[in-house]
């Protein structure tokens, strides 16, 4: 008998689901202004099931996503604390059952408590003891967590972890090592979004997916196949990191692999290829000095016309947002829309022509395609906010 779902069913393409997932990603940026790389990453590692470091200083958004993440997830149960050196396992794990201990057995009641989370954020994770540390390394790794005599499996689906800075202490490393993606945020940057971020109303309720469709989204992912010219472009990759000092250990270009799987099935891709690569900046360094090298190895493997594109659909956005974050005056909305409307139409025209360069060159353009129905999208929007200033 086939394990397939009515669902699966009835959109054996999985486009319906993946339509949610989608929905969820534009919610998201909405709502956490100049987060985009973040938001791309959480969605990742909640698909390929692996775990999220966010390093920054405070007030930057990282406990508040993690929340929403997991506010997003119908049938989740979310677990997150603060860390403290003064932190014991008990906070973590749960009491210790006076029940069993009067029948001689040293077990944890773990109702409400991390083992029985799906979704967990952890702020300041590296201020682990070493108590809380030797569980924490076999929940992330194993799925497991050891309950007396028992190992007990977990329903962890990712955990999220948030640092200020990097551990220097050498029994950290390993629970370093097990944050496959790890992304750097700063305060906002651009003085529109910061505007943005000022002028935000309360934030409607966001999409949701079911942990069952979670879970539906899992299985698809792990099917993705991986394009030959990847499998052939990442033994290269690696050589030139190398040459740059930047080493990743074999596990983590192995795992590494079920990310670029999840990026393609959140694109609506059929195999992971080139289109997938970029998230890898987030994946293989360890000191963020290192993320440098890293960008400029990938941009190396990367056709030029993907790179000149990304650019593109990068200041496109920000296009289209601009007129929304001017003064609230209907004057002004109109001059600042009529200015995104010309400057779109002009990457526009870019965009197209960088299609063509790369059917000359015998290029795939399928992804590149898609970035241009995303700039007409945002053309769209922007149309429409140019419409009702002058209405």
């Amino acid at each position: 008998m086939s394990g397939r779902t009515g669902e699966d069913m009835r959109d054996p393409k999985g486009d319906g689901l993946r339509a949610r997932f989608t929905a969820l990603g534009e919610a998201l940026r909405s709502r956490f202004i100049e987060r985009d790389d973040l938001v791309d990453a959480a969605l990742a590692a909640l698909v390929a099931g692996q775990h999220l470091l966010i390093i920054g200083p405070p007030g930057t958004a990282k406990s508040q996503l993690a929340g929403a993440l997991c506010a997003a997830i119908e049938g989740a149960r979310g677990f997150d604390w603060l860390l403290t050196r003064f932190t014991t396992p008990e906070e973590l794990f749960g009491p210790v059952s006076l029940a069993a201990l009067e029948q001689d057995r040293y077990e944890r009641l773990t109702a409400g408590k991390l083992p029985e989370a799906h979704v967990v954020f952890l702020d300041e994770v590296f201020k682990a003891s070493s108590a809380i540390l030797n569980a924490l390394l076999t929940v992330l790794e194993e799925r497991r967590f050891h309950n007396g005599p028992r190992a007990v499996e977990v329903p962890l689906v990712t955990l999220i972890g948030a640092s200020n800075e990097l551990p220097e202490e050498e029994a950290l490393h390993a629970l370093y090592d097990r944050f496959m993606l790890r992304v750097v945020v700063d305060y906002i940057e651009q003085d529109f979004r910061f505007m943005q971020l000022l002028a935000l109303g309360e934030p409607p309720p966001l999409p949701t997916v079911r942990l069952a469709e979670l879970e539906a989204a899992r299985r698809a992912a792990a099917a993705i196949e991986l394009d030959g010219q990847l499998l052939r472009d990442l033994p290269t990759l690696r050589t030139r990191l190398k040459e740059q000092g930047v080493v990743a250990s074999d596990r983590r270009w192995r795992k590494a692999l079920g990310v670029l799987r999840a990026s393609a099935w959140l694109g609506g891709r059929a195999k992971a290829g080139e289109a997938d690569l970029p998230l890898l900046r987030h994946v293989l360094w360890s000191d963020p000095d290192e993320r440098e090298a890293v960008a400029a190895a990938l941009d190396g493997l990367l056709a030029a016309e993907q790179i000149r594109m990304r650019a593109l659909v990068f200041q496109a956005r920000a296009l289209a947002e601009y007129p929304a974050a001017t003064a609230d005056d209907d004057e002004a909305r109109a001059r600042a829309a009529l200015e995104a409307r010309t400057k779109l139409d002009a990457v526009r025209r870019e965009a197209e022509g960088l299609v063509q360069a790369a059917r000359r060159r015998g290029r795939p353009v399928g992804e590149l395609v898609r970035a241009v129905g995303e700039i007409d999208r945002l053309r769209a929007v922007v149309r429409r906010a140019l419409g009702t200033a002058l209405q």
